[in-house]
């Protein structure tokens, strides 16, 4: 395999419609002057370098740039998002980030100038629509989610809706037969409207955004409308296959697109299943499509999302008609009022802005109904492949309407892959990488306790409001829940915050909101600091206990033991009051020591002495802070492995090379989970083993 040429130090770039700006950085996708893709990356100098590019379409511009190619940070962990595969998927050779740049000159193409009516349309709603109604507008008008609410999207997501918030084949299909049906009515003879359909339907998909859903409803209707126009029959299976081939062919990547296999795989769900669907009351068939698609995705669905939705399967026969018949057609009004006449439109809007908003809350209503999502975690390749044939296999029975044996023949796999995480034997310590900060997850054999121990975070600088981003970085959302899910954890058993510190206690609350906690242990002073005042009111949401816990507590869960070596007292004073916790399975020792320092230390070795001689694991106090792992503590330690919890390139260069020196001149093992990603012990039979993300990936 031949190695892609190197850039040179100055060369063209040409933006594509695919960018964004989020708080201070311009990113998007663009093609150097040999046609290869580049993601691109360029840092706004001024609030006003931004507002310039916030209102300027820079589609089709061409720069002479200078900078560099950068490899893609590595994921987490092995269930979290993996921008090296994004970039795959979307057919990019790398990151580049611009150092310096130079306009050259605009291109005019067909694809410039549908992006810019785009541009256009996206600004339009901004100015005209209600702010309640521009994120449903422009997602389902143009295909921009750019201002979904985030507590929205994941109500959605929960219902399993998240599908009509998007432009969909249905949606296509409606948008076709309104125009097609509207020429009609203006006179014009049926072959020529199917000749200006052909001819606006790409149009209007590139206008749209050309999301995969889109691109494969535009290329279906397209090829059997060109066969009929020729006089010849084209089954919908048969366009189907022709625009799948095509697709694959002009963009390779995109079969690795999680909308393209779902949007493939729930049309070709619909299809096939015209059978079942025969001789049906509308009810029963409105029920049935939305099962039959379900059901075929939803093996698709747990190896990328590790949770499905189970309400989707009576909500969507609610909303897919109210979203197809009521709410697009309505926004597609909506925006043609407002070219045409502005007092009217705000008539409208008065009318629908109330309707849309009693729609909005009933939707967070019914998604913080409990037992909306059935969470196993991610299911093996096997497993997969497993409940894909008994998916066919009761797709059959329906057909033959042997409905006891349907349920039987979907029954176990599903029960195979609910149970499948829990059958290990093994207690399994994982130290996430959540940048600099801390994370661990203990796992005890068959799942009879999951224990986390504090859920890293991010120290908030404070910034010109312009450098915010609109989306920011949430370690407990994007890296600690899909690792939970992932692993099919439905219920942590304790949570343990060490101390108050940004980096040990900030993704908390995430955490709680997505994942079930049955206590939460606090060092003894510390609620009433900052840090802890979102947690304590998520907890207190969720009637979760919160207890404060010191030295001397300790339990056991079958024949691994678990006790706290630190606080001593309840007068909370920084990273020296941080929870310590201690853990022994036969001769298995470790000990878990939070942002523990010098005085820290010295107070175990003092209390505990030759107790905590010859440890098994360390995860090293305060990230390996030259403050901490003091000499006479390692050397009376003296772990078999070390683990610091750091992050790529951190400002306080943790851990520091004294403290690794420590270590190293001890011939003693160490790792980071900045350099080894996240790090899994797994303790057996008195024997252990440390995988690192490599490892785990290959697992």
């Amino acid at each position: 395999m031949t190695e892609p040429s190197p850039l040179p130090s100055t060369f063209q770039l040409t933006w594509t419609s695919d960018y964004k700006i989020n708080g201070q950085r311009l990113s998007g996708f663009a093609r150097t002057d040999t046609g290869e893709k580049l993601y691109v990356t360029y840092t706004l100098s001024s609030e006003h370098e931004k507002h310039f590019y916030e209102n300027t379409l820079i589609t089709g511009f061409t720069y002479i740039v200078q900078g560099e190619l950068v490899a893609p940070n590595p994921p987490a962990h092995t269930y979290a998002f993996s921008f090296e595969k994004y970039l795959v998927s979307k057919g990019a050779r790398g990151i580049f980030e611009v150092k310096s740049w130079t306009l050259m000159s605009e291109n005019k193409t067909i694809g410039s100038v549908l992006a810019n009516y785009r541009f256009l349309l996206k600004k339009h709603i901004e100015t005209t629509f209600p702010p309640s109604l521009i994120a449903e507008a422009q997602s389902l008008l143009i295909g921009l989610r750019d201002h979904v609410d985030d507590e929205l999207q994941r109500a959605y997501q929960k219902l399993g809706i998240t599908h009509l918030f998007a432009i969909s084949g249905l949606h296509v299909a409606l948008i076709c037969w309104l125009f097609y049906e509207g020429l009609l009515r203006v006179g014009i003879r049926k072959e020529m409207a199917t000749i200006i359909l052909l001819i606006i339907l790409p149009t209007y998909g590139v206008v749209a955004g050309g999301a995969p859903s889109v691109i494969r409803a535009v290329a279906v209707v397209e090829i059997i409308m060109f066969m009929r126009l020729k006089g010849w029959y084209m089954a919908v299976e048969d366009a189907l296959a022709i625009s799948f081939i095509g697709f694959v062919l002009l963009e390779p990547g995109v079969i690795f697109q999680i909308g393209f296999q779902l949007s493939y795989l729930a049309t070709a769900s619909l299809i096939y299943s015209s059978v079942i669907l025969q001789n049906r009351h509308w009810l029963t068939k409105t029920f049935l499509i939305t099962f039959v698609c379900q059901l075929l995705v939803y093996p698709l669905l747990l190896y990328h999302f590790y949770e499905l939705s189970i309400s989707s399967f009576l909500v969507n026969i609610v909303f897919v008609p109210l979203f197809s018949f009521v709410i697009l057609p309505m926004n597609i009004l909506l925006l043609i009022v407002t070219f045409v006449s502005m007092p009217l439109a705000k008539l409208l809007f008065q009318i629908y802005e109330p309707l849309r908003t009693w729609l909005t809350e009933a939707i967070l209503f019914f998604q913080a109904l409990p037992l909306q999502l059935w969470s196993p975690g991610k299911p093996t390749i096997w497993l997969v492949c497993i409940a894909f044939i008994s998916v066919l296999i009761s797709l059959y029975l329906l057909e033959t309407k042997h409905y006891f044996k349907v349920g039987i023949v979907l029954l176990v796999p599903a029960l195979c892959i609910h149970f499948a995480p829990m059958l290990y034997k093994e207690t399994k310590i994982t130290f996430l990488n959540v940048g600099q900060g801390d994370c661990t997850i203990i796992e005890l054999p068959f799942r009879r306790a999951v224990y986390a121990v504090d859920t890293g975070g991010v120290l908030r600088l404070r910034q010109e409001p312009w450098k915010l981003s609109n989306s920011p970085y949430e370690v407990g959302r994007q890296v600690v829940v899909p690792f939970l899910k992932g692993k099919g954890i439905r219920v942590v058993d304790i949570l343990i915050v060490t101390h108050p510190d940004a980096d040990h206690v900030e993704g908390a609350e995430e955490v709680l909101e997505e994942i079930r906690m049955r206590e939460i242990h606090v060092t003894p002073g510390s609620l009433n600091t900052p840090a802890m005042q979102d947690l304590l009111a998520e907890a207190t949401k969720q009637k979760v206990p919160v207890k404060e816990k010191m030295e001397g507590t300790s339990w056991q869960v079958g024949s691994t033991r678990f006790h706290y070596l630190s606080p001593h007292d309840t007068l909370y004073e920084g990273n020296n009051d941080s929870i310590v916790l201690f853990i022994q399975q036969g001769s298995f020792r470790a000990l878990l020591t939070g942002d523990l320092e010098e005085p820290g230390e010295r107070q175990l070795i003092k209390l505990y002495g030759h107790q905590l001689a010859n440890m098994t694991l360390l995860k090293a106090g305060h990230h390996g802070s030259k403050t901490s792992s003091i000499e006479p503590f390692v050397e009376l330690l003296r772990p078999a492995l070390t683990v610091f919890s750091a992050g790529r390139n951190n400002r306080y260069h943790h851990p520091h090379d004294i403290v690794v020196e420590r270590f190293r001149m001890r011939q003693l093992a160490t790792k980071t989970t900045s350099i080894d990603g996240t790090i899994e012990v797994s303790v057996h039979g008195g024997k252990w083993i440390v995988r690192t993300e490599k490892d785990l990936v290959r697992k």
